[in-house]
């Protein structure tokens, strides 16, 4: 095995659930570890099955930070190649923070393979495009307060304030607070997509309103593993597209220096 230093603890995006949308390299940090310490509530069993038969597994699910780095430590310290697999994406809502700076303590070095956020995945199984030509130009990754609450200047209302596209993170328990705040933002008729799941075999997709958003959510049990989509491009989606400008990328009369325009001329 190769000396501690050279082995940095890799940290893996696994994606939204679906085991196909890992990076190629993640997928080939899966294969090469000697060690994976994985999320395990979170993250498919079917990436576990990439790894050699020699490499150990962990959930950290029930582990504390402490544990955690314990195990990554003690791996590295033997010149292991050392896995963190965490879902979705690790700079979002991954506690990426605290784990490097214990490791940085410990002199262990460290590096990140991203990957592809829960929202990619629900708008991709909406077919959601969360920008609009001249209408939505901006998305906005939040939550709602709960047992983690928000900065001053960061709550739901404010960020809705901003007119964009929202992708709301882990507040699906607090569905009658997301509705209300919701239904005074854009109007209590306001289309709302919920994509619980995303890309996972058993992902649920629900249509709802923002005044009848914590009524739907508890009718059909979905408290947790939900993304709240709301804004002007989950309206126009649901409206089919039928209104609104159309981008300029591929209108006939937009010139740019790959293509002509109608009149026959090119950007330079």
């Amino acid at each position: 095995m190769d000396e501690p230093r050279k082995n940095p603890v890799t940290f893996v995006g696994a994606g939204p659930g679906d085991p196909d949308l890992i990076t190629v390299a993640g997928r080939d940090a899966l294969e090469r570890a000697d060690l994976v310490v994985y999320a395990g509530s979170l993250v498919s069993e079917e990436m576990i099955r990439w790894c050699q038969s020699h490499c150990r597994t962990v959930s950290s699910a029930g582990l504390n930070l402490d544990e955690i780095i314990q195990n990554m430590a003690d791996a590295h310290g033997k010149g292991q190649r050392v896995v963190r697999l965490q879902t979705g994406d690790i700079s979002l809502y991954g506690a990426l923070p605290e784990q490097i700076a214990e490791l940085t303590k410990l002199e262990i070095p460290w590096r990140i393979i991203p990957g592809v956020t829960a929202a990619f995945g629900a708008a991709a199984a909406l077919g959601l495009s969360f920008t609009l030509p001249e209408s939505c130009q901006s998305l906005i990754f939040t939550r709602i307060s709960g047992r983690t609450p928000m900065p001053e200047g960061e709550s739901l209302a404010s960020m809705a304030d901003h007119g964009c596209s929202l992708a709301i993170y882990l507040s699906a328990a607090l569905g009658a607070e997301v509705s209300r705040t919701l239904s005074e933002a854009y109007g209590p008729g306001s289309p709302i997509a919920v994509v619980q799941r995303a890309t996972w075999p058993d992902e649920r997709i629900v249509w709802t309103t923002a005044g009848s958003l914590a009524k739907d959510l508890a009718k059909v049990g979905i408290k947790r593993q939900a993304l709240i989509l709301a804004g002007p491009a989950v309206a126009a989606m649901q409206a089919g597209y039928s209104k609104g400008r159309k981008s300029k990328l591929y209108d006939q009369a937009f010139r740019h220096g790959w293509r002509k325009d109608a009149s026959g001329e090119q950007d330079k």
